[in-house]
């Protein structure tokens, strides 16, 4: 039954991931505030200005810190999950995002840059902590019953409430699984890496980028206002955000997953065209924000929220923890370097720096076809079938199988 005591402790910690949005893209619009900033206290330090190589160095490590702290934060999901429940990992992790939120709000009065980079480091460290927690915990109190009623259109599902009374009971005699032994097991080494994989399709989208620099990529389209195509931006972010929840349970993970990288990489490619063509044709511009709002509504439809869906119904009690881990560190290691490496890049490249993009996301768009199994309305055991299947079930003994699908009773 859905109470106002179960939506406000969803509410809660859904919340808490707020700060990883937040501070993905916060760092966006005031960039030429920031390296104002930047350049003020260097000149009081050193009594000259900085030069050009230093300041896009340190905004670029202001921007990407942030994915540092949300590696080590996410590699560490599994040992605060297993040690202190999902509720106290969460309330734990409440405690760095004050921390980070204190140095960043006094980096100016003390004029200290470096404050403000360990500040993004800090709010990293606890958006890779949430990021793993609040899936984990959302699924886990989520009234099963009323989404089967849902899914199947039925009111009746007494049937699957007890296959999934059932699966729960076996699952809670599961060993907890490390995260070498994901990497050994041949029944485990294939959904982890298409887990690994999905994480990758969703940071090398491109998507950061634009959340990144955004502001940037709008002036050199030579709009007017490019702090206000940003917003305008953010608006549609969270606008299919909200379009999402509605789509994701009534249609299928994988479709919607490759719904999401097909229009991606149409909308990068039209980003292309409308960057090369401007000098020639300045309506060219619109072009370019139209196709930039489409490209952050497919991530909202798919690689966006997807990635976390799939990962979360691919592993049983056991591995879960640290297959979360593994996925994490993943997602913000590839962050990190669009984070980093995004504007030495686009140095070079220019207009085309998008069709970097859009190759890894065609790519992404393949291997979904082909490798990545439809999680909707199934059980695990129905999706571990699979895998076992493709392990190859006369390779392993009975013994080894039960162990390396944790089904092992202690």
């Amino acid at each position: 039954q859905v109470t106002f005591q179960l939506m406000l402790a969803v509410g809660a910690a859904v919340i808490g991931s707020l700060q990883f949005g937040y501070n993905t893209g916060v760092i966006n619009a005031p960039q030429k505030i920031i390296e104002n900033f930047i350049n003020e206290t260097w000149a009081e330090r050193y009594k000259e200005a900085i030069p050009q190589a230093s300041l896009t160095t340190i905004w670029s490590i202001s921007v990407a810190i942030f994915s540092v702290g949300g590696i080590f934060g996410s590699f560490s999901v599994g040992l605060f999950v297993n040690r202190f429940g999902r509720k106290n990992s969460m309330l734990m992790a409440n405690i760095l995002a004050f921390i980070a939120a204190t140095l960043m709000g006094f980096s100016k009065i003390a004029s200290s840059w470096e404050m403000l980079i360990i500040g993004r480091f800090v709010v990293g460290l606890y958006s890779g902590l949430s990021t793993g927690f609040v899936p984990m915990y959302v699924g886990e109190v989520a009234p099963t019953a009323l989404l089967l009623k849902k899914l199947r259109g039925t009111s009746d599902v007494s049937a699957d409430m007890q296959e999934m009374k059932g699966e729960h009971r076996q699952m809670m005699t599961e060993k907890r699984v490390t995260i070498l032994e994901l990497f050994r097991s041949p029944l485990y080494r294939q959904p982890i890496f298409i887990a690994i994989v999905l994480q990758l399709s969703q940071q090398l989208s491109g998507i950061n980028a634009v959340f990144y620099y955004s502001t940037s990529i709008f002036e050199k389209a030579g709009v007017a206002q490019p702090v206000y195509a940003t917003i305008g931006a953010g608006v549609v972010n969270t606008a299919f955000t909200v379009v999402s929840l509605f789509v994701v349970e009534r249609a299928g993970r994988r479709s919607l997953h490759m719904i999401g990288l097909l229009g991606m990489a149409l909308s990068a490619i039209l980003m292309t065209i409308a960057l090369s063509l401007l000098d020639q044709l300045k309506w060219m511009s619109y072009v370019c924000i139209a196709a930039i709002f489409s490209f952050v509504a497919f991530f909202e439809i798919g690689p966006g929220p997807i990635p976390w869906f799939i990962v979360a119904e691919l592993f049983s009690q056991g591995p879960r923890p640290s297959a979360f881990a593994v996925a994490g560190f993943s997602n913000w290691t590839a962050n990190f370097i669009v984070g980093m490496g995004f504007q030495y890049v686009e140095m070079v490249c220019g207009p085309y720096v998008f069709i970097i993009f859009t190759v890894l996301l065609l790519f992404f768009l393949v291997f979904t076809y082909f490798k990545v199994p439809e999680t909707r309305g199934r059980t695990f055991d129905e999706i571990s079938s699979g895998f076992r299947q493709t392990a190859g079930r006369e390779k392993h003994s009975p013994d080894e199988l039960a162990h390396s699908l944790g089904e092992a009773q202690l």
